[in-house]
């Protein structure tokens, strides 16, 4: 392990907290779970060390918010025995199968849906109660619904009302919300601990009715996965895939209460990269992924970029790899298996950093 893999991006505020305190779990109010389909598998053993270990004592009340697989993440977080719920979490995305029909390059988004929804609600079979009403951990699940022609899923809807979409966003975000609103199901009638003014947003109550919905709905991407419909306890409607709205939640968690000891709560984000990308159609805006105020209390924990280079590819596992490996299913899989290794690197190193923090690894974010 001569190479360093992990790297620390603090905020203004998290990095006098840390210079002053160092990093304890009590000073932990919230944890972020990105979307970005299989770039989340390597957070994994960070994932493991974090709920399954450091936070596992921990007696005061954390928000856990996500979209996509980082709300599948998230969920799992909040499940009795994580470490191994992790684990198998890991195995399952890893293996996941699809058939592409004879002459096409990829699988119909009813049979991804199909599996997929069968897959989540196997996962959680028996234990949603569990997750709805851990202790201490809230979990908060983002969503993004379609809105006037993109209220219905259809051939002609979808293609008018995402470039519709695209075209608002580059202009200004806030607008986007014309076409798409973020919903966001959160559990045990607990809000998100700081406002959410940024864009247009509706706030749910989590339940075991709308739970496996409102989990699918957060990783329904479009025109890869069908939309979910008319989720139970909220606005009807077609969902999609959370990380539209929300890619890496860039949110406003400087505006967090104070924690017990009357600090302010920090964000801690186990994340893949230093960006903070606000929305899916922002990854191409690069002036949108420069850090702003309202992550100033936030410690990102990703890779180094020279460390992901000695990764299977030199890269992060990504959604291409699927078209990529093709039938291949065995290479996929030592591929990803190979990166999810590698990354117990990571927690080993913030590990270590926890036990004698170091504030001249942590970077501006």
């Amino acid at each position: 392990m001569s190479e360093r893999a992990l790297r620390l991006y603090a905020g203004p505020a998290a990095r006098a907290h840390i210079a002053r305190h160092g990093l304890l779990p009590q000073h932990i109010g919230a944890l972020a779970g990105a979307a970005g389909g299989p770039k989340g598998l390597i957070l994994g053993p960070l994932d493991r060390f974090i709920f399954g270990h450091w936070l596992a004592d921990s007696t005061h009340p954390v928000h856990l918010l996500g979209a996509s697989i980082g709300a599948w993440r998230m969920a799992t977080a909040c499940l009795p025995q994580c470490v191994a719920a992790f684990v198998r979490l890991e195995h399952e995305y890893i293996h996941q199968d699809y058939e592409v029909p004879p002459g096409k390059k990829r699988p119909t988004p009813d049979h991804i849906s199909e599996r997929f929804s069968a897959g989540l609600r196997e996962f959680y079979q028996g234990r949603v109660a569990d997750v709805l009403n851990h202790p201490r951990r809230h979990l908060h699940i983002i969503t993004s619904r379609g809105r006037h022609v993109l209220a219905r899923e259809t051939p002609l809807r979808m293609p008018v009302g995402y470039l519709g979409a695209f075209i608002t966003n580059t202009v200004n975000r806030r607008a986007m919300g014309a076409w798409l609103e973020r919903v966001v199901f959160s559990a045990q009638h607990t809000p998100p601990p700081f406002p959410l003014t940024d864009y247009r947003s509706r706030h749910i109550e989590l339940t075991a009715a709308n739970f496996a919905d409102a989990l699918q709905a957060s990783c329904s991407i479009p025109f890869v996965l069908r939309s979910v419909r008319d989720i139970d306890g909220a606005p009807p409607g077609a969902y999609w895939d959370g990380g539209l709205t929300d890619y890496h939640l860039h949110l406003n968690y400087a505006r967090m209460p104070q924690g017990a000891d009357g600090q302010q709560s920090l964000v801690l984000y186990p994340h893949f990269q230093k960006s903070v990308v606000p929305g899916w159609l922002d990854k191409a805006l690069k002036w949108r992924h420069r850090a702003s105020p309202a992550l100033a209390n936030v410690l990102v924990l990703a890779p180094d970029p020279a460390w992901v280079a000695t990764l299977p590819g030199a890269k992060l596992p990504d959604r291409q790899d699927f078209t990529r490996f093709g039938n291949d299913l065995a290479g996929r899989v030592k591929a990803w298996s190979a990166a999810t290794a590698a990354s117990k690197q990571l927690a080993d190193e913030f590990a270590d950093w926890l036990a004698r923090p170091d504030l001249g690894r942590v970077e501006t974010l």
